[in-house]
């Protein structure tokens, strides 16, 4: 098992602040000179495990945006495939979502990587639909930033089952796709 795995494994079972690098090390069967010569401290150990469970998001949504779907559907496959993959990562994580989750500014700092990494993929496939005639947007950038926003005040109520959980999933997803479709100009949104 890789120190990474492990890590994650103990903080999302015990929370970060009762897992040590002396339980890391006994869990992953190494030494701690080794975790250490990885990381300076736990702190930096964990930033290394919400990262790479980020990857993960960032994998997902990289695959939709180099599909080849018209640009009316990839833009609702991206929200559709981002929301859930976060779900994912954030329910197979437990007690680690409760303590990364009280505080916003490290979501933030960490999701720093993931944001602009979505912001890119968003304007790519904004300006395709737009250089298609699919959408009718004033700004590729400001819709994409805007756009991006929007797609990560969704995710709270998304995971906690509000937007599509209310009545049938199918239904939840129709009114996603005419608020999307509407906010980029699309004139047909069913």
């Amino acid at each position: 098992m890789q120190i990474l795995d492990v890590a994650r494994q103990l903080f999302a079972r015990n929370g970060f602040d009762y897992v040590t690098i002396g339980d890391i090390a006994e869990a992953s069967k190494k030494g701690r000179r080794t975790i250490y010569t990885y990381f300076n401290n736990k702190y930096e150990l964990y930033a290394a495990v919400v990262e790479s469970e980020l990857q993960i998001v960032e994998n997902a949504v990289e695959e939709v945006a180099s599909s080849s779907l018209p640009p009316q559907q990839k833009i609702l496959q991206f929200v559709r495939t981002h929301l859930e993959t976060i779900k994912t990562v954030v329910y197979r994580n437990g007690t680690l979502r409760a303590n990364f989750f009280r505080s916003i500014w490290r979501v933030e700092c960490s999701r720093k990587q993931l944001d602009a990494k979505e912001l890119m993929l968003l304007k790519q496939i904004i300006g395709e639909g737009a250089a298609n005639g699919t959408f009718d947007v004033d700004s590729i950038a400001i819709t994409a930033e805007i756009f991006l926003c929007s797609l990560k005040g969704l995710e709270p109520p998304f995971i906690k089952g509000i937007i599509t959980d209310r009545e049938s999933s199918q239904n939840g997803w129709k009114h996603v796709r005419k608020i999307v479709l509407g906010a980029l100009g699309c004139k047909n949104t069913n």
